[in-house]
């Protein structure tokens, strides 16, 4: 009795709030997650959305069906009404109002329509409402604009968005889902484009809606698709044999097998992953995603990034947070610049990874991260401001030293590390947040030898860094929090991390360590593999008389047919290019990169479809990767032995590669690959 008066007293206080014009978030304090009832959830929806005030839209109607596709419109709606097995007469109501909708919907914003958009499928709950077909149209207006986002279509923003939030809470099922090829665009189309009312029953699509439209967050969508995907992870892994048409059907068909009673289950633990989220990233596509804005998002910020981006404000507020707030995201700070750069300034609670010690002994590098994992284990337990369950890297900012970075970030997502993130823009974003502040906010800072304050590491004519000053958080203020107590609280972990990674194996202080930026990379140092590098080409003068023409060897030529090569089992990835000789001359060609080599294949004119082989480079020969900067598409490769206390450059190549950046990611994502596999 007890429950049922329960539920009485909150739909009195439903519906006199929604007479006494409530607002939505009234709504979402009185429902507290519960389905709302069949008689208010008219005028809860179009309160939601903010739909009193638009008026009879459809009295501008021409009421003239006249699209460029109008006969394909009125048979996909057809249809698509002949399977809901409603009466004639049903039918011919749907059909009219569906295609009046969709019409002036058209005709309103100068669109045209196509098929498998979604609009249908959004109609049917609304037309289920039984509101004035005005209504209709303005919840489908509201709709299509505040929660449908924008750029669902082949190599779509939302499917990478999709894809770097998968990453970030299961790198392992998202590894597992690229090694397939599989893509997001491939199964979860129908879901964004619809409110997964295309693929679920009209009873769940209801009381999902009720839960969605009251939280007024159109980004909770990808957080919904998250769950679709993680709850079927171990049916997922367990289809490895399975071919990838298999699985993506699998997971087209798992939000048809959601119940009425599973929605609400489904919605809270959509909200907890998005409050396990970094938020930041999202706000520079939230507004082009979901308005009407002529913005354009750049789709290579997403598709090419390695991880999810956090926003420097985030990462510095996270640290301020207390500890006991377990609905807040903290960072364990990961700084991963070389160590004379950690040394002229850093964050207090950063704990020091050199990414140099990956490449100098891989095997010490493995340690080290056991040591920093072990560290974030003993700082959370400790309460420590230093501690975070998600990990933040922080690159300098820089080219050159963020590809080392990078490598090591992908390390730990290929060790299937959770909670992965990098700092958007690496210390010089930290630099420039804390403005003229930075002398109290970082630790050690020296400006002599900082290189954001003389990028030259020389004060001598050296033009000082403008830094940009945050207005609406004064970071002196912020950063105040971060007491000399605070600081030392987190110290005696910091020292045993430093001990660790800095000095693994007790010879620290023999020299052979340290690696610097500001070394000559050909340069070895002793009892230590060569060094792969991502630097500036500005010494190649040095080098480019080695780069021989393979038009004038006298080695066996060995001709291919492209496509099929490069469908070989051992094939990582391909771009094609144009090689550059030492002449100037250029040549169509395939930059090739299996598990072990770099090849390159050269078209030969007047064949089509046939390449030459014109190298075969071990992976492990290279030991310099070098960008120009005016010219970031131009890349040198460089092979090199050991020599002695040196490297020996033996050869190089050159080429123009349009996908340059995702192109040495590859290329030194395998190396790590064979770096890890001989450690191991």
């Amino acid at each position: 009795m007890a429950g049922d008066e329960d539920d009485s007293t909150w739909l009195i206080e439903l519906e006199s709030a929604l007479l006494d014009g409530c607002s939505a978030q009234e709504i979402n304090v009185l429902t507290k997650g519960k389905k709302i009832p069949e008689s208010l959830r008219p005028d809860v929806w179009l309160l939601c959305l903010s739909c009193q005030e638009a008026g009879n839209q459809l009295l501008s109607f021409d009421e003239i069906f006249d699209l460029t596709n109008q006969n394909e419109l009125r048979d996909d709606v057809k249809k698509f009404v002949k399977r809901l097995g409603n009466d004639d007469d049903d039918k011919l109501s749907v059909i009219s109002d569906i295609e009046s909708i969709i019409t002036f919907y058209c005709k309103s914003k100068s669109i045209n329509y196509s098929a498998n958009n979604g609009w249908i499928e959004i109609l049917l709950p609304l037309l289920s409402l039984k509101l004035p077909r005005s209504d209709t149209y303005n919840l489908f207006e509201k709709i299509l604009k505040l929660y449908i986002p924008k750029g669902c279509v082949k190599n779509g923003v939302p499917f990478h968005i999709l894809r770097l939030i998968l990453q970030y809470h299961d790198p392992e099922l998202c590894s597992f889902l690229d090694t397939k090829r599989i893509t997001p665009e491939q199964y979860c189309l129908p879901w964004l484009r619809s409110l997964f009312a295309g693929t679920c029953t009209l009873e769940v699509v209801l009381f999902m809606w009720d839960l969605y439209f009251q939280r007024s967050d159109p980004f909770f969508i990808f957080f919904l698709c998250l769950i679709m995907i993680v709850n079927a992870r171990e049916q997922l892994l367990q289809m490895k044999n399975e071919d990838k048409e298999s699985i993506i059907q699998t997971l087209i068909e798992m939000p048809g097998d959601l119940e009425a009673n599973d929605v609400s289950d489904f919605c809270s633990l959509a909200h907890y992953y998005s409050l396990k989220t970094p938020q930041s990233f999202r706000e520079d596509v939230l507004e082009v995603l979901f308005s009407d804005s002529l913005l354009e998002i750049n789709s290579k910020l997403y598709s090419q990034a390695l991880c999810l981006p956090v926003a420097v404000h985030e990462l510095i507020e996270s640290a301020t947070l207390d500890s006991s707030n377990g609905d807040s995201v903290k960072f364990f700070l990961v700084d991963c610049r070389p160590a004379e750069q950690y040394n002229a300034g850093h964050l207090s609670t950063a704990f020091h990874l050199d990414c140099n010690l990956m490449l100098q002994e891989p095997s010490a590098f493995n340690t080290a991260v056991q040591g920093l994992l072990n560290a974030q284990r003993q700082a959370l337990a400790a309460g420590s401001l230093a501690a975070g369950e998600h990990l933040c890297f922080v690159g300098s900012g820089r080219t050159e030293e963020d590809s080392y970075a990078h490598m090591v970030v992908a390390s730990f997502l290929k060790r299937n590390t959770k909670h992965v993130s990098m700092l958007e823009g690496g210390f010089v974003a930290i630099h420039d947040y804390f403005g003229p502040h930075m002398t109290d906010c970082l630790e050690e800072h020296n400006p002599s030898t900082c290189l954001v304050c003389a990028p030259n590491n020389n004060n001598e004519g050296a033009e000082t860094h403008q830094t940009k000053i945050r207005d609406n958080m004064p970071a002196k203020q912020l950063f105040s929090k971060l007491s000399s107590a605070m600081k030392a609280k987190s110290q005696e972990v910091k020292g045993k991390l430093i001990e660790y990674i800095v000095n693994p194996n007790s010879n620290y202080n023999n020299g052979e360590w340290h690696v610097s930026a500001g070394d000559r990379k050909e340069q070895r140092y002793r009892n230590v593999p060569p060094v792969f590098s991502i630097n500036d080409e500005d010494d190649d003068s040095r080098s480019d008389s080695l780069r021989r023409d393979f038009t004038d060897s006298d080695s066996l030529e060995e001709i291919v047919e492209v496509q099929s090569f490069l469908k070989e089992q051992n094939i990582v990835d391909n771009f094609p290019c144009q090689e550059v000789l030492l002449n100037g001359y250029m040549h169509d060609s395939y930059l090739v990169v299996t598990e072990t080599h770099l090849i390159v294949l050269r078209d030969i004119p007047n064949k089509r479809g046939a390449a030459k082989v014109m190298s075969r480079r071990p992976l492990s020969t290279i030991v310099k990767i070098t960008a120009k900067k005016r010219h970031p598409e131009l890349i040198t490769f460089k092979y090199g032995i050991p020599d002695g206390d040196n490297l020996l450059i033996k050869d190089m190549d050159r080429f123009l590669i349009p996908n340059a950046s995702v192109a040495t990611k590859v290329v030194s994502n395998q190396i790590v690959q064979q770096l890890d596999n001989k450690a191991q």
